[in-house]
């Protein structure tokens, strides 16, 4: 926001002919008066909801990949209300039993919270920064809150024309209606455009604002005739251009045009247009400015992320708004069940041993009717997304140990076409077989893969059985393939409710999957399927409880090299670390091993590894704030230094 931007004053001085100035004709007293329908509709703040791709700073950007902003101008810029302005709408009552104006869909008030002030002061903020490299702020028209933002917007732009209409065509009416006063659309607009830019430009800039967007001497010329929206629509884009980002000029550009031919062609509609292009252009600047503080901001807010939550914690434990007590017996069960445990060594872990078990042991699918402790009140939706990627992980590892159950029967039976006496064979052997094998080291994957086979594989309906399996390969690198296609197969699945509810609904297709890989006859895949879907629909039995105990000895030695790495840095260094790339290591304790011929190694180190990372970065962060205050033996004497770190 450097280049100072031109003075006003010539705005006031010039005097053009516009649309506006229609000659006022006689009030016709006789005419009818009908009750105004527009409805009033209360003021409802513009949420900013925050996402997962970053912009840069406001100078020095380069454009967005999707649309900047929804109220965008290439989209519902034309309000249609049904008649063209040539017909005259409909008088209504006196002033006095006026419904309220309503508000324009983007204010000052609606920004409110993009002001750094509101920024510094938001807890739930100020931990996501923490997390999220790429944390900003975007207009929030999602779901039904999103609809009815819209058509409040709509609304109003709607009420615009129709009022600019009356005001050019039915004078008299509009003056029964409104009368001197700036209590319509147009001037609130107005005002509040003047109001926003002002939180835009510096200081000095102010004094030029209070004189080229006087809107009270604006409504007078446009009362009398002589406004020239032509030239404020000029400084609007002048001034704009001078503190907005690059690449909003183009945006800018365009409403000057819209303006303008509005003005000069007497279209209400490509007038509207603009007006709600120039509404959205300082949305987007306001944005802009939020989230370039927030990338400015970010060390200092990391680094006082402690501090800052342990005195917010305090007050609100101190006004009852805030009980820890669950979360005080949650840790002390643990300590009673874990202290001696030999899967968290002091070396890797020191005094958060019990605690990094016990979160790790929340984030297994047995565990998951266990609530978490109020204490992780700012984690919850990580710890949702880590549950649901502990699933996956768990689920494609009982996908792997069902493939390797029926790989072993495949070698066992006849390997040429299959005969009526090797179909009884395999169906004996079947029946016999135990599916508590010992547990296996495999390295299911979260993160993604490129698809190594079919990713819309169709239920055994649509199948076609093979003669015969294609010539046997490698072991090893046929049962990483096979993984491949499972992991692509879980990333084209619909979404579900919940994510067990989705493994249900996939798991017919994740045993077709498996059966093109073995070599069996036709009349397995329906025991497979079966045996499929008990193995992931029980996550009581013996066999998912194996796979979930070998999957969290690997997930805590993981977890262990993370924290061991992570503990004694700093805040930005540890955000630095755990969110940027990541190397997954290979560790002594995954060594392959060898089960029936059948030689096993990790499919997918960096799944395991992206697990750990993300629980470690959380797990330290979290233990900083409340071990003291919450899993100390001495937390009623715990105390917070009121001196906050200058911001």
């Amino acid at each position: 926001m450097v280049p100072e931007q031109e003075t006003g004053g010539s705005i006031e001085r010039s005097r053009r002919q516009l649309s506006t100035s229609a000659p006022c004709p006689p009030k016709n007293d006789a005419e009818p008066i009908k009750e105004s329908e527009v409805a009033p509709v209360s003021q409802e703040e513009t949420a900013q909801e925050i996402a997962q791709s970053s912009q840069v700073s406001p100078r020095q950007c380069q454009a967005p990949e999707s649309a900047p902003l929804t109220r965008n101008p290439s989209s519902d810029s034309a309000i249609s209300v049904g008649a063209s302005a040539a017909s005259s709408p409909e008088p209504s009552l006196p002033s006095s039993l006026h419904t309220l104006p309503l508000e324009p869909p983007v204010t000052r008030a609606t920004l409110s919270e993009l002001d750094v002030s509101k920024i510094i002061h938001n807890p739930k903020l100020r931990h996501d920064i923490n997390f999220d490299p790429e944390l900003h702020f975007r207009p929030n028209l999602d779901g039904e809150k999103g609809r009815r933002k819209q058509d409040k917007a709509n609304q109003f732009w709607k009420t615009l024309k129709q009022e600019l209409s009356e005001f050019i065509i039915d004078r008299p009416t509009f003056i029964y209606k409104h009368g001197e006063t700036d209590e319509w659309t147009l001037p609130i607009l107005l005002k509040a455009v003047k109001d926003i830019i002002q939180t835009l430009v510096p200081q000095r800039d102010r004094q030029f604002l209070d004189e080229g967007l006087n809107v009270e001497l604006l409504m007078q010329q446009f009362h009398k005739g002589v406004a020239d929206l032509e030239k404020l629509a000029l400084w609007l884009s002048r001034v704009l251009k001078s503190h907005c980002a690059p690449m909003r000029d183009e945006w800018v550009d365009t409403m000057y045009n819209q303006l303008s031919s509005g003005n000069r062609n007497m279209d209400l509609d490509e007038l509207v247009t603009g007006m709600r292009s120039l509404l959205s252009v300082l949305e987007a600047m306001k944005l802009d400015v939020a989230n370039h503080q927030i990338r400015c901001l970010r060390p200092v807010l990391i680094e006082d992320t402690t501090h800052f939550e342990q005195k917010f914690f305090i007050k609100r434990m101190e006004s009852g708004k805030t009980d820890i007590s669950m979360s005080r017996q949650w840790y002390k069960d643990a300590e009673l069940a874990y202290t001696d445990s030999r899967s968290h060594p002091t070396q890797s872990f020191g005094d958060m041993g019990v605690f990094f078990e016990a979160l790790s042991r929340l984030m297994i699918p047995s565990a998951w009717d266990e609530r978490l402790p109020n204490t992780f009140l700012f984690d919850e939706e990580r710890l949702m997304k880590l549950r649901a990627d502990v699933l996956d992980a768990i689920n494609l590892e009982v996908c792997m140990r069902v493939y390797e159950d029926f790989e072993k029967m495949s070698r066992r039976s006849t390997p040429s076409a299959p005969s009526s006496e090797a179909s009884s064979h395999v169906e004996d052997i079947m029946d016999r077989f135990d599916f508590n094998t010992p547990p296996s080291i495999s390295r299911p994957s979260s993160v993604v893969h490129s698809a190594a086979g079919s990713a819309s594989s169709s239920p055994r309906s649509s199948f076609v059985v093979p003669s015969y399996v294609a010539p046997r390969q490698d072991s090893q690198t046929k049962a990483r393939e096979l993984f491949h296609t499972l992991v692509a197969l879980l990333q084209t699945s619909p979404p579900a409710s919940q994510p067990s509810a989705r493994w249900q609904m996939m798991a017919p297709s994740m045993a077709l999957q498996i059966f093109r890989f073995v070599n069996l006859p036709a009349t397995a895949l329906p025991e497979l399927e079966a045996r499929l879907s008990a193995a992931l629909g029980d996550v009581d039995a013996c066999f998912y409880r194996d796979v979930e105990e070998n999957f969290l000895g690997r997930l805590m030695a993981d977890l262990g090299h993370r924290v061991r790495e992570f503990k004694g840095l700093s805040g930005v260094a540890l955000f630095s670390m755990a969110t940027g790339v990541r190397v997954p290591s290979r560790r002594p304790g995954s060594a392959d091993r060898d089960t029936d011929g059948l030689s096993r190694e990790p499919y997918d180190e960096a799944s395991l590894d992206d697990i750990a990372t993300r629980l470690a970065h959380l797990g330290i962060l979290h233990w900083r704030v409340w071990s003291q205050l919450a899993y100390a033996d001495d937390v009623d004497q715990m105390a917070v230094d009121d001196e906050a770190m200058q911001i």
